[in-house]
């Protein structure tokens, strides 16, 4: 297929992975932050083309997994109230909370709904004027001007019934958290393309200085991963620490300023708290004071409703590259997708699920499965 064959061909694939080789002199741990990157190393095999020097290591860049359990909870107590529709992305519905997840509220008879956008529930709202619809605005920066631009649209054409779940969390405060976390061993970052498309990656140049680590801005496919994972390498022995970007054919320096513009208008800035990580400052987005009344957790009450993380999973270690989804005791046993501990085993973006579908093993020391064959 042409435009996606080109970026998965085996001779290219093959001729990244010796130059690799050839400029490694010594052990580095690189992080990929995204978790459809993570997919993909897991799906092709790209980690077993790269020296045993080069380590990879799975960061918290899936917002389904670092959606906290206590909204997780109160998207469930939600849902389950008389009036309301509550539309999500499909992934969310397994997710699990303190108790239930919102697949099983669906089925003690709430009307849970799944779409496709944001913009699909306001367009519910105005057909169902009886009815509350409330959408869980789940995501990092990539899905954020699409929510923002669904409130800023109720708002001017003062749909009332409608409103959302605010579960946006930010990608460069969470990079920081693991650098300055005791113990990071994080040398190196590729950055998550996607979310680079909407933001630009100014925001990268002050954490590779403070730091010392160099980012690349990284696509998806498995050469964008490998000649991510070759330029930051190169930087790492040349001795540098520099943003770079790889994705040139997706992201420019300032993004998409216009979906910055409509996400500035309508969300602010806030403290928030990440799935098995903890609360992490300037990390999330809330609504602004002139769109308030859109948010979810104020209109039915719930803002202090706080639920303690389940201590079963280990899920808060693989976000924070400590930790490889096998090396967890409950992996592929206790906890499978049909049985999930935590979001990470559900989540389509999710290291746990994608080990589970690329590289199931049961002990710590087993051999992953063999890389899918790319294309030729």
């Amino acid at each position: 297929m042409k435009y996606l064959d080109e970026y998965r061909d085996a001779g290219s694939a093959h001729a990244f992975s010796r130059a690799i080789h050839n400029i490694t002199t010594r052990d580095w741990t690189l992080m990929e932050v995204c978790g459809g990157q993570t997919h993909a190393i897991a799906k092709f095999g790209i980690d077993t083309l790269l020296p045993k020097a080069v380590r990879l290591v799975h960061g918290p860049g899936c917002p389904v997994c670092v959606t906290p359990v206590e909204l997780i909870d109160k998207a469930g107590e939600i849902a389950a109230r008389d009036g309301v529709i509550f539309c999500s992305f499909g992934d969310m519905l397994r997710v699990p909370g303190s108790k239930v997840d919102l697949l099983s509220v669906k089925a003690r008879g709430a009307d849970v709904r799944i779409v496709y956008s944001p913009l699909d529930a306001l367009e519910m709202a105005r057909q169902h004027p009886d009815r509350e619809v409330v959408f869980f605005a789940v995501g990092f920066e990539t899905t954020a001007p699409v929510n923002a631009m669904a409130v800023y649209q109720a708002h001017a054409d003062d749909v009332r019934n409608f409103s959302i779940l605010v579960s946006h969390v930010l990608v460069p405060p969470a990079m920081e958290a693991i650098l300055s976390a005791p113990g990071n061993r994080v040398q190196g970052f590729l950055a998550a393309g996607h979310v680079c498309t909407v933001m630009g990656f100014d925001e990268y140049f002050p954490l590779a200085e403070q730091y010392g680590v160099p980012i690349v801005v990284t696509g998806f496919e498995p050469l964008d991963i490998l000649q991510g994972i070759f330029m930051c390498i190169r930087q790492l022995e040349e001795g540098r620490a520099e943003v770079e970007n790889q994705y040139t054919r997706s992201v420019s320096q300032a993004g998409n300023t216009h979906a910055q513009r409509v996400i500035r208008e309508v969300f602010e800035v806030r403290d928030r708290t990440w799935r098995g990580i903890g609360e992490i400052p300037r990390s999330g987005f809330r609504l602004r004071e002139r769109f308030r009344e859109y948010d979810a957790e104020t209109r039915f009450g719930l803002a202090d409703h706080r639920v303690e993380e389940p201590t079963e999973c280990m899920s808060g270690l693989i976000l924070q590259g400590l930790k490889k989804p096998v090396e967890c005791p409950a992996f592929g046993g206790p906890c499978t997708p049909e049985s999930p501990l935590g979001a990470t085993m559900v989540s389509s973006e999710g290291a746990c699920a994608a080990y589970y579908r690329y590289r199931r093993v049961q002990a710590k020391d087993a051999v992953p499965d063999q890389p899918l064959p790319l294309s030729t």
